[in-house]
């Protein structure tokens, strides 16, 4: 990650590549609307000083010979009309150019927040699986919206203030100083005191809106987690505790609101305070002025008028510093995501046929410097065969899945996993993943219709063909129960499923992909044993030539499996076939293999499937 507003700024300067004439653009129409807007009080001054009042025109050579060849002041007085004219054309000129600068400065920031949200959607979905691990959504979620957002606003809003701030201040100083030096020394005086204060409170304020965002963050990710496991808050009657839980989280972002609001209200009544005595100050000494005549009214009334438009935009330096300091927090936040690695191909990656032998050889894996979880395996499995894993919770059965897709990078040095002789290190990820069908126990679905989730990586399935491979997911006629039957939408995350029909449709999904490769990881779970046995028996018929791999705790899933290993603490205790490893009396598959028989034996019906899981 870069460090520091340089690399930040550089970030978002990356994004306003080809929108760059836009803001130039934006810039310069904003300048002429202020020209033309503080040429409007000028007229002002013509008609009191000199077509009401008798004093000598005071203009520009250029002007002065122009309105002489017209007709002079003569003609201004005996016309107001051309005055009024002359205003209204200023206005509109001021208001066609305010036009154009927001006409524009919409197209910049617009595309340039578009292609933010595109590069972040798109980097994101490149990281490897154990960066989503280590993050909360919900603040993944906050970075590209609500970060972005505040990105949004500098840009369209507070980036075109700045420089308006700047051409005010200058073109303002430059015409009160032509009127009258004294008048405008006074009013310059209070400049640096109001810059040096807003100085102080942006150094106040960055750190409090870093914490503030965090806090928001923390808030949206409970929210989103809440709302996501709101099956397991209803069963456990959880609702109180989250309540109370999400109360806290609240309560301790409030709070950091609460104490920005507490320095933003201190600055506003100060910097109010110092105003309202510039102004003041600046009344009086122009009053004292213009009774010694040393000014005109109409040059004591612009005078003011100016001075008073200068006081706005120095006062609006502290908002703009208390912006930039929420945009320099959000940028910060988005290039963390954007700095992340990606996952991405060796060099000199190829794109190998996967229907060949799987080989693990002295695998050793752990999670970032936790517990060793693999400990030196190595095993092979045949192409075309089914592969069946046996293992209790924590003994690495599905760390070996993970590695096998790459879910999580395998270190050098720790072993190696090839495919038909090859590092898998070595394989283009997307053709590795394009032919390793991945069942997981608790599977995703999307919030769309069953059948846009079963036919998820194609779009263009026929019905027919949808429904064939729900059939040897056994779910078909459970969806065919729906009223609406392939057309039902699923909830979000598959809320409106049972465990088991999540797991089916998954299974359906995954054989759409016709992989040479075929993961179950413990995703029969979920079903009743008849239900698992049926899924089997249409997987062998319909699998033939795809190497299957069962990752299961359940040994009737097992059984039929060509070879059986069994994982024990990372390690490999037993290999082999089912009537091989029951022969080994002492052995762990032995004895979980006893185990379940009696059970199955002891419990009927509702009884079994309340153990084994069932479909609801």
């Amino acid at each position: 990650m870069q460090p520091g507003n340089k690399g930040r700024f550089k970030m978002l300067y990356s994004f306003i590549k080809g929108l760059r004439w836009f803001y130039v653009l934006a810039v310069f129409f904003t300048m002429l609307a202020i020209v033309f807007n503080y040429l409007m009080p000028q007229i002002i001054r013509i008609i009191v000083d000199n077509v009401i009042g008798a004093n000598e025109l005071k203009l520009p050579k250029i002007l002065l010979d122009f309105v002489n060849q017209i007709g002079g002041i003569e003609l201004l007085r005996s016309s107001l009309v051309i005055c009024a004219f002359l205003a209204l054309l200023l206005a509109v000129l001021s208001g066609v150019f305010t036009y154009l600068y927001r006409y524009c400065m919409a197209r910049a920031s617009e595309g340039t927040i578009r292609k933010m949200r595109n590069r972040l959607y798109e980097h994101i979905q490149k990281f490897p699986y154990s960066w989503h691990v280590k993050n909360q959504t919900g603040d993944i979620v906050q970075r590209c919206t609500s970060d972005v957002e505040t990105v949004k606003n500098f840009l369209s809003i507070q980036f075109n203030e700045m420089v308006r701030t700047v051409f005010l201040v200058g073109f303002s100083l430059t015409l009160m100083f032509l009127m009258n030096v004294k008048l405008s020394l006074v009013a310059l005086a209070f400049l640096p005191v109001v810059i040096a204060y807003s100085g102080i409170f942006f150094k106040k304020i960055a750190d409090r809106f870093k914490y503030a965002d965090e806090a928001e963050g923390a808030l949206s990710a409970m929210v989103q987690e809440n709302f996501t496991g709101v099956r397991v808050v209803r069963a456990f009657g959880r609702q109180a505790y989250e309540i109370d839980n999400f109360d806290n989280k609240n309560d301790y972002f409030a709070n950091y609101w609460i104490k920005l609001g507490y320095l933003l209200s201190k600055y506003w009544g100060i910097g109010d305070l110092v105003s309202g005595l510039q102004v003041m100050l600046i009344i009086v000494l122009g009053a004292v002025e213009a009774s010694h005549g040393v000014i005109t009214l109409g040059e004591f009334l612009v005078f003011v008028y100016y001075n008073s438009m200068l006081v706005w935009p120095v006062r609006q330096f502290g908002r703009i510093l208390s912006e930039m300091s929420k945009t320099s927090v959000s940028l910060n936040r988005i290039n963390e995501i954007l700095s992340q690695e990606q996952e991405k191909d060796c060099p000199d990656a190829v794109t190998p046929p996967m229907n060949r032998d799987i080989e693990f050889k002295n695998v050793t894996f752990d999670y970032e410097g936790q517990k060793t979880v693999l400990k030196d395996i190595s095993f092979k499995i045949k192409a075309g065969t089914t592969f069946g894993i046996l293992g209790g919770t924590g003994s690495g059965k599905s760390t070996v899945m993970y590695l096998l897709d790459r879910l999580f990078e395998l270190p050098r040095g720790n072993g190696s996993i090839e495919i038909g002789g090859v590092d898998i290190r070595k394989i283009r990820l997307e053709h590795l993943r394009k032919n390793i069908g991945f069942v997981l126990q608790e599977p995703f679905l999307f919030s769309k219709t069953i059948q846009q989730n079963i036919d998820a990586f194609d779009g263009s399935s026929s019905i027919e063909s949808i429904r064939h491979f729900a059939e040897i997911a056994a779910v078909d006629d459970a969806v065919m129960g729906f009223s609406k039957g392939y057309e039902t939408i699923v909830g979000e995350r598959g809320v409106t499923l049972s465990g088991g029909q999540k797991q089916r449709v998954a299974i359906a999904r995954m054989l759409m992909q016709s992989s040479p490769i075929m993961i179950f990881d413990d995703s029969l779970s979920a079903v009743d044993s008849e239900t698992d046995s049926k899924i089997r028996g249409a997987l062998k018929q319909n699998t033939s030539g795809s190497t299957v791999v069962l990752v299961s705790h359940r040994i009737t899933t097992l059984m039929n499996a060509d070879v059986i290993m069994v994982l024990e603490d990372g390690r490999i205790s037993e290999m082999g076939t089912h009537s091989q490893l029951l022969q080994n009396e002492n052995g762990v598959y032995k004895k979980i293999y006893d185990i379940q028989s009696s059970l199955e034996t002891e419990l009927q019906g509702p009884e079994q499937d309340a153990l084994t899981g069932g479909d609801r």
